[in-house]
């Protein structure tokens, strides 16, 4: 069954004209790396914050801003990720950096998903509560979630 589906993604049109096409591919591409910027700049600004670089800066107005651009990266990242994957589906399915990079993106949005749940969360951005070690364990295993992520990203092509 998941033969079949990549077989069709590798045959699909939108495939077809990713590859056909001399600009689209590497546009694609580069839309791919901004929204891969776009997520982890906003996510290592946050995350350095609440490790407690930056002090003079309030951390709440980050936690408040900082999560929708990282979302909007992630959206864009995604997007341009898979169409990137429909023109070569069956060897990044058996990449085993690929599947890495897949699965720690999946982790480090999980991660994200449930600091915002948390207590610690909720009271800094509501009460600007100062940041505990719990948010602090969080943003290095953020940071570490991530910077894998991009390490695994870049192994894909060796």
């Amino acid at each position: 069954m998941i033969d079949a589906a990549l077989a069709w993604l590798e045959v699909s049109p939108l495939a077809e004209a990713l590859a056909a096409s001399r600009y689209v591919y590497p546009l694609v591409n580069a839309a791919h790396i901004l929204g891969l910027a776009t997520l982890f700049g906003s996510i290592l600004a946050l995350d350095l914050r609440l490790l407690g670089a930056f002090p003079a800066i309030p951390a709440r107005p980050l936690a408040l801003a900082l999560p929708r651009v990282a979302a909007s990266g992630l959206v864009l990242a995604a997007l341009t990720g898979f169409l990137l994957f429909t023109v070569e589906p069956f060897d990044y399915a058996a990449n085993s950096a690929f599947l890495a990079k897949v699965s720690l993106v999946g982790l480090g949005t999980v991660h994200a998903l449930l600091l915002h749940r948390s207590e610690g969360w909720k009271a800094l951005v509501r009460d600007d509560a100062p940041v505990g070690w719990r948010l602090r364990a969080s943003a290095a295993l953020s940071i570490a979630l991530w910077t894998a992520a991009i390490f695994a990203g870049r192994l894909i092509a060796f």
